[in-house]
């Protein structure tokens, strides 16, 4: 199956200026750091990661909304970096993104209709009785009624400006959508709502998901398959049940270890981690994570390991994954 995205070793350096009257570069932060992935049609690919790993920097520049440093972005066969603006906005349509802060995505000023219709705007789309008519089925569509276009999104709850959200990326007809910590601001009840709404969305339309969180078990219910980022790279990819079943890299494990068990009777066994999280502009030499990690050697901080297939469809950056697989069952005698 040909991917319908595809990150080729991307990466995204900042640059850390100082001074006023002279101001110089004095370093850059390495948030995206030779990235490869691809998403399928139809498929949902979970990125996950602490807070500053890199995961929604990854998700601005799959959509262009950054250019990269290096590596390229394909969608549909098409490099982003080699369109001209013109092209790269009638492109934006196949392409659009859920932001976290439904309240700060939404501008406060706009109607909801406004809101909605905006990326049809800009496509140039100009009959307005069909830009009405479209804008009250997705409003149904999304699970809110049609009546409430003409209120702000201060009248609206949180889950509910999430789903006006929605609404929006949906306008345009896209083909791939990057949820970006889309339930993280919302209650538990509304998550699951939201996660429903997603998944029917999906088998409607035939949608792509890049889904970044950093809620393991959220991410676990809504994916296919589940990439794990630890400072600007991948540490480990494979499908939700590989991963779950076999969890090879250290820090993946201790992301599944903190998963809240709900019987309060069942506890999982924790893998506790040392120290901070290094910074971006200055990261470790060899494995990124060895001075967090609790099995590393000489080895892991001489020599990055690179990303490699250790099972069918299972890939890790550890130079001793194997260690992790789990024993066969022995014979009876």
């Amino acid at each position: 199956m040909t991917a319908l995205l595809a990150l080729e070793a991307v990466e995204k350096h900042f640059p850390v200026v100082e001074g006023v009257l002279r101001p110089r570069v004095v370093g850059h932060v390495r948030a995206v750091d030779g990235v490869s992935l691809a998403l399928n049609p139809g498929e949902t690919l979970g990125l996950v990661g602490e807070s500053g790993c890199g995961k929604s920097t990854v998700g601005r520049l799959a959509l262009r909304l950054l250019a990269p440093t290096g590596g390229r972005v394909v969608l549909d066969g098409t490099d982003l970096a080699a369109l001209a603006p013109a092209e790269l906005r009638r492109l934006r349509q196949r392409m659009q993104i859920v932001f976290q802060d439904p309240m700060a995505a939404l501008n406060p000023r706009m109607t909801v209709e406004e809101i909605i219709l905006e990326p049809l705007h800009v496509q140039g789309r100009r009959d307005r009785q069909a830009l009405r008519d479209r804008a009250a089925e997705l409003m149904e569509r999304v699970g809110l009624s049609p009546e409430h276009l003409r209120r702000h999104p201060h009248e609206f709850s949180g889950g509910q400006r999430q789903r006006i959200g929605i609404a929006r990326a949906l306008a345009p007809g896209p083909r791939l959508i990057v949820c970006d910590e889309a339930v993280s601001a919302l209650d538990v009840s509304v998550q699951a709502q939201i996660v429903n709404l997603l998944a029917e969305l999906q088998r409607e339309f035939g949608l792509a998901y890049l889904f970044i969180g950093h809620d393991l078990a959220v991410v676990k219910h809504v994916s296919d398959r589940i990439a794990v980022m630890y400072l600007g790279q991948i540490v480990e990819i494979a499908t939700k049940a590989e991963l779950f079943a076999r969890t090879l890299h250290p820090y993946t494990r201790a992301l599944v270890a903190a998963i809240p068990v709900a019987h309060p009777r069942l506890r999982r066994p924790r893998a506790r981690l040392t120290g901070d999280v290094p910074s971006a502009m200055a990261p470790p030499p060899g494995c990124r994570f060895h001075p967090r990690c609790p099995h590393a050697e000489a080895r892991c901080s001489a020599e990055a390991p690179a990303l490699r297939p250790v099972l069918p469809g299972h890939a890790v950056a550890c130079h001793f994954a194997e260690r992790f697989l789990p024993s066969p069952p022995r014979p009876n005698p």
